[in-house]
């Protein structure tokens, strides 16, 4: 990204509507924009308690349109061209994206040349003159897209053994294209992915149409469904699809290794059954589509990308964890179709409602397929959970990420011990009343955020009384609460507490 500011070329007439609105202001109120303009880019943010400078002010973004051509070399960046069509919420003299790891050419504001700017990890469009509040505007960035990480920084483009594949979560989509970066701020997505024959490019959504030219195929993709950022995923490599059918007809594809499909094949022929056995819980499949993108990486984490989650290829190929394991793992990832992806969290602090609910239906799963009890998981997580929230936060209330981390805002305080919030909430409401709950959530919000509160007051209109003291505790309390029904389940100490999932690969 250049460090330069790039002034925007000369518009004289380009936008004489908002110079009218500007124009009838009052005189201090121009002065303060004027002002405000002369000043040097900032970045901003939505004010995320855990990601503060994630997400910009002052615009909704409909629609991505995302272009990358690959050269067929993992180490060399790609050429890009993001457009972005939004709203405005509010008049804007700059907008701002999240942007940090890519060279910008060009920046245009409605087809004119703007001038830009890095600040940060912002890039700052500044375009000829300033866009009025509820007004749309396309914004398209001519950037390239660089797939080696940063210095300490991880994620954004995978590199695998044959190509390219994403992992976003959770703030680093903006170190492959430029957008509002928080999921907040949901919007549809297209993609167009140019890559050297012999090559296979897939991502999010169904695919629209293929244009093979000159030695070099490119490939379109739509989501029908409003998308996170952090949820993009794109595939390039030498792949095979594989299709399928799911219940009520749903197409159900996958993306393997070309050379490790038939080991694979068995494990895939699961995902029907479970995406039946997860409508049972939680409703109809939410998507147009689903499926199982196999990397041939190390990742050390899977990945519930919205259509197409993200595996490592070894964890169905190495053996090195029990079959039972695996495939609540798979379940894990689906799970997070409905709860994260379809229903997605408004701030990232509500993330324990992604992740508690995930590892929620992967316990259920081996419980009810593999005779894994529940009730024994449950209670080794209540004798960790203190230790947890000591050390990552009570479930709704994680603490920040600290620098350098691996696992971020990812620890067992929104895995095992959110799924035990949920544990106790179904002790405490009875069976019948939490899987009306399940089902009515994800309805209510489907294609949409939610918060906790959102939560805990659905909670309470299904139980017919007030939770809200009773999930206080366990959602924020620093201490955990008695487990209802289970008065002999103790904390234990920090030296005698499980690890959880330590050393697998867990779902994410």
């Amino acid at each position: 990204m250049p460090h330069t500011p790039h002034p925007p070329a000369s518009r004289p007439r380009v936008r004489a509507r908002r110079r009218l609105r500007v124009a009838a202001l009052l005189a201090s109120a121009v002065s303060v924009c004027l002002v405000a303009a002369s000043a040097p880019p900032t970045p901003l943010g939505v004010g995320d308690r855990l990601f503060p400078h994630l997400g910009n002010p002052g615009y909704d973004v409909a629609a991505y349109d995302l272009s990358f051509t690959y050269s067929g070399s993992n180490s060399e960046p790609l050429r890009a061209v993001t457009t972005i069509d939004a709203r405005t919420t509010a008049e804007l003299e700059r907008i701002n994206l999240d942007f940090a790891h890519g060279k910008v050419d060009s920046v245009e504001v409605d087809g004119e040349p703007a001038g830009f700017a890095a600040a940060g990890e912002d890039l700052v469009v500044t375009p000829g003159s300033p866009l009025g509040e509820g007004e749309r505007t396309r914004i398209t960035v001519r950037h390239t897209s660089d797939p080696v990480s940063p210095d300490g920084r991880g994620g954004g483009w995978v590199r695998t053994a044959d190509g390219l594949a994403m992992a976003n979560q959770a703030d680093v989509a903006h170190l492959v294209f430029p957008c509002n970066d928080h999921p907040s701020d949901k919007a549809s997505f297209t993609f167009r992915v140019t890559a050297p024959e012999g090559l296979t490019a897939v991502a999010n959504g169904l695919p629209t149409g293929v244009d093979r030219t000159g030695g070099s195929t490119t490939w379109t993709y739509r989501t029908a469904h409003p998308m996170a950022t952090e949820l993009a995923q794109v595939s390039i490599g030498r792949s095979t699809v594989l299709h399928r059918t799911g219940p009520h007809g749903l197409p159900v594809r996958d993306v393997v290794p070309t050379e490790h499909r038939a080991a694979l094949e068995p494990w895939l022929a699961k995902t029907p059954g479970q995406i039946a056995w997860m409508e049972e819980k939680a409703g109809r499949y939410p998507f147009d589509t689903y499926g199982l993108l196999m990397a041939d990486a190390t990742t050390g984490f899977q990945l519930e990308t919205q259509t197409l989650s993200l595996f490592e290829r070894e964890l169905f190929t190495d053996h090195v964890y029990p079959k039972w394991y695996v495939e609540s793992i798979m379940v894990h990832e689906l799970a997070h179709q409905w709860f994260g992806n379809s229903v997605g969290p408004a701030t990232w602090s509500d993330l324990w409602l992604n992740e508690g609910h995930a590892t929620w239906y992967e316990a259920l799963y081996a419980e009810e397929t593999a005779d894994e009890p529940v009730e024994a998981r449950m209670k080794a997580a209540y004798g960790a959970s203190d230790g947890w929230r000591a050390k990552g936060g009570p479930p709704a209330a994680p603490k920040p990420p600290t620098s350098g981390s691996k696992t971020g805002i990812f620890r067992e305080n929104v895995y095992d011990g959110a799924a035990l919030v949920l544990y106790a909430l179904r002790q405490e409401i009875g069976r019948p009343a939490f899987e009306r709950l399940e089902r009515t959530w994800v309805a209510r919000h489907r294609d949409g955020t939610a918060t906790t509160a959102d939560f805990v007051r659905l909670a309470s209109e299904t139980a017919g009384r007030d939770l809200g003291d009773f999930l206080h505790g366990w959602l924020y309390g620093e201490r955990t609460p008695p487990m209802p029904g289970h008065p002999d389940w103790k904390p234990i100490t920090a030296e005698r507490a499980p690890t959880g999932a330590a050393g697998k690969p867990h779902g994410v």
